[in-house]
């Protein structure tokens, strides 16, 4: 399985559309994220026209924030970035450094992040878990992939997985219903070393009593392939619970002031709030450690005072069988372990003990 962060959880801040179409505050974002210690921060690749229709209503939690009455496509039109400032935008991320994401939402913004912008990953939103024609452009990129799967069943993520694992496989053929669906190890194979899945529940903000992030588990489970947590939940504890139970990367939504006007300020961080949710899940990655069980640097010290010997009850003469009310057991382990008591229980004593002497 494919590691975008090797020693941890790679965590996107997901700028989105948080810029509300300004330039200079996407810059001020991409600082900020870098400030909060992120992997990458995440925009959005759009063209409004393609990407709605003039009939397409808001979501219920874009109303807030927004102007009452426009369309979704009117909203879309504010929030979208010129190529230049696109441009700008990875420009200024590899300066600070700091990993430059985005999610295209229709085939000519994919072939601009990859092709002009040379993006090798590319983040696919919830959304397109059943827009084929998306998914197999995007794996015919040969890009790595990062697939959020909120809304989804465990039968659709597969039915995706298919369309992408026949893009990567076979980029000159089309596809029909029967080619998608045979099995084949090299499939499996390219999928693993080329996506990632993100465990979502698309809902703004997402109930935490709706979060599941045992899901996690079930998509590993089921595909066999790195699982991470795109979080809309308020506040952090989701997402550090999803590092605790081993999500390869976390997405969060963020923003400078979630006073500002947009659709998605009320449900993002705020910088101070996302700096303490990677210090908390690079804590979870610290804490989780490695799988040996086994005492550490740290433990052996404890253990000398904590564990216990074989010490004399009371005083013992050379010659005088060993029982329990001769023979017991107290602090520091520095002596014979315990766990041998029995094989001493019968057995002469070849010297005198003083009570408490260790027993040798």
């Amino acid at each position: 399985m494919i590691t975008l962060r090797p020693d941890g959880v790679y965590v996107i801040a997901e700028a989105g559309v948080n810029h509300n179409g300004d330039a200079k505050l996407a810059r001020d974002l991409i600082d900020a994220a870098v400030e909060a210690g992120a992997d990458a921060v995440k925009f959005q690749t759009f063209r409004a026209d393609a990407l709605a229709t003039p009939a397409a209503p808001k979501a219920g939690y874009q109303k807030h924030g927004t102007e009452a009455g426009e369309t979704q496509r009117d909203m879309l039109r504010r929030l979208e970035l010129t190529p230049q400032t696109h441009r700008n935008l990875l420009a200024h991320c590899r300066r600070r450094p700091i990993d430059f994401l985005s999610t295209p939402f229709d085939p000519d913004s994919l072939r601009f992040l990859v092709g002009d912008l040379g993006l090798e990953t590319i983040k696919l939103g919830s959304g397109e878990v059943t827009n084929g024609p998306l998914l197999l452009a995007a794996a015919r990129t040969g890009c790595r992939i990062i697939l959020s799967t909120g809304m989804s069943t465990l039968e659709e993520v597969g039915r995706a997985l298919d369309v992408l694992a026949f893009g990567f496989t076979r980029p000159q053929e089309d596809p029909d219903p029967d080619s998608l669906s045979e099995p084949a190890q090299d499939r499996r194979d390219a999928l693993k070393e080329r996506v990632v899945l993100l465990h979502c529940t698309s809902a703004y903000p997402a109930p935490i009593s709706e979060t599941n992030l045992r899901a996690m588990d079930t998509m590993n489970d089921a595909f066999g392939l790195a699982v991470g947590f795109s979080d809309h939940t308020p506040g952090t504890t989701a997402a550090i619970a999803a590092a605790a139970r081993g999500a390869v990367a976390i997405e969060k939504h963020f923003t400078l002031d979630r006073s500002l006007p947009g659709p998605d300020h009320t449900t993002s961080l705020e910088p101070a709030e996302l700096a303490e949710m990677v210090a908390r899940v690079r804590e979870v990655e610290s804490a989780l450690g490695r799988a040996e069980k086994t005492p550490t640097s740290a433990e052996k010290e404890t253990a000398a005072v904590a564990r216990k010997s074989l010490v004399a009850g009371r005083d013992i003469e050379a010659g005088e069988v060993f029982d329990g009310e001769n023979l017991t057991v107290k602090r520091p382990g520095t002596g014979i372990s315990p766990m041998g008591y029995w094989e001493w229980i019968g057995r002469a004593a070849d010297c005198d003990y003083s009570v408490d002497d260790f027993i040798t």
